[in-house]
């Protein structure tokens, strides 16, 4: 059964808006064609008031920590933030089972179609077999920067990789946790691991002040919070660059490089990641900035490299929802300078371009299945209004 389906305006997200336009679909939501509403029965069209969008796709989730919302205070800054996560995450599994469910349901309430999802466990992997959802699975790995600790990261986690699911719409990648908290062995270890694959890699950049002074002078908070843990980083040497230049020197550049968060990136970094590698993407998490450290990248950067930005959540611990088009409203919200289509972008076929989903979703494209949402709430100049809505249609 062929549907018509018409709205105000339609966003193929890879071409121009269509307006008074129809999307046709096939009976399991692949598209067929965008075609102008004067050209069929009005009768055999279904309206719509507002404007027809892909499926979100949600970059950057930790959805293993779905349990711990509420639980970390806001405004701390990052050390404190992990640190209560470190020691508060662990809780009966079926607590942990169902704060799982909530939240994937959560994502499919909110128009998410696609998830690139942080595992440092096995906990996750029961709910994304069930294929609601496509799932991009890091595996993340991290030695705190003792290079005598990389075989035993390898061993610990390689368990949990082999376990991930793996098939049509479940991908997965073993990955480092950020330039922080993995050596030069380590990293070297994750690459001849993903050599010979097609893997997105994600990693975490440049979230606090903390990370930079780090490597580029050898201070500030990190040794505390190490020393704490009674890891010892006397023998580490600063590179006297951003953090982003030591993850650069050992990730591999042709495999796509998703770095996450960014809070502190530069135009110089987003230039010297852009020149290493062609395989580039950025992932903010606006609400999680806010929530964790009490402010956003300078999205002005990203538009004036052609950064590819993708958007991610973060995870309930450190977020009050998981929702993209949320997201969105907060980058709309602090820096209206966004256009809604670049934002919208982001929102979809950036992140399924990272992900590899590109094939699938991201874009109103013949032959893909990327899900169509109504999106209500942009204003007649738009733009995206505070009390803009989702809803999916297929």
């Amino acid at each position: 059964m062929i549907r018509k389906l018409a709205a105000e305006r339609i966003y193929p997200v890879s071409s121009a808006p269509v307006e008074n336009g129809v999307l046709i679909t096939d009976a399991e939501g692949r598209i067929l064609a965008i075609e102008r509403l004067a050209d069929h029965d009005p009768t055999s069209v279904q309206h719509f008031n507002g404007a027809l969008v892909p499926g979100l796709v949600n970059t950057h989730c930790h959805l293993e920590l779905s349990h711990m919302k509420g639980l970390v205070n806001t405004g701390t800054g990052l050390i404190p933030f992990i640190t209560d996560v470190v020691t508060k995450r662990n809780f009966p599994p079926e607590v942990i089972a169902e704060a799982i469910e909530r939240a994937e349901r959560e994502m499919l309430n909110n128009g998410i179609i696609a998830v690139g999802d942080i595992s440092n466990t096995t906990d996750t992997f029961t709910i994304k077999e069930k294929g609601r959802l496509h799932y991009y699975t890091f595996v993340e790995l991290f030695d705190f920067l003792q290079d005598e600790g990389a075989e035993k990261a390898m061993c610990d986690w390689m368990p949990v990789y082999e376990a991930a699911p793996e098939a049509h719409n479940c991908r997965k990648a073993l990955v480092p946790h950020a330039p922080y908290s993995v050596s030069p062995t380590l990293f070297q270890k994750i690459a001849q691991a993903n050599a010979g694959r097609s893997v997105t890699v994600s990693i975490h950049n440049q979230e606090t002040q903390d990370e930079n002074d780090l490597f580029l002078y050898g201070k500030g908070g990190f040794y505390d919070f190490y020393g704490r843990f009674g890891i010892d980083l006397s023998a580490f040497e600063p590179t006297g660059q951003t953090s982003i230049h030591f993850a650069l020197q050992h990730l591999d550049p042709r495999q796509r490089t998703l770095f996450v968060h960014n809070t502190l990136t530069t135009a110089d970094d987003i230039r010297a990641a852009q020149a290493w590698s062609a395989h580039v993407f950025w992932a903010t998490c606006p609400n999680a900035n806010l929530y964790i450290e009490n402010r956003l990248p300078n999205y002005r950067y990203f538009l004036e490299t052609d950064a590819r930005l993708t958007i991610g959540t973060d995870s309930l611990t450190s977020n009050w929802q998981l929702s993209v088009l949320e997201e969105m409203k907060t980058i709309a919200r602090y820096q209206s300078y966004v256009p809604f289509e670049a934002l919208l972008r982001w929102a979809t076929l950036n992140g399924a371009q990272a992900l590899g989903f590109d094939d699938v979703l991201g874009s109103f494209e013949p032959g893909k299945k990327p899900g169509i949402l109504l999106l209500s709430g942009l204003t007649p100049e738009g733009r995206l209004s505070s009390d803009a809505t989702v809803k999916r249609l297929l």
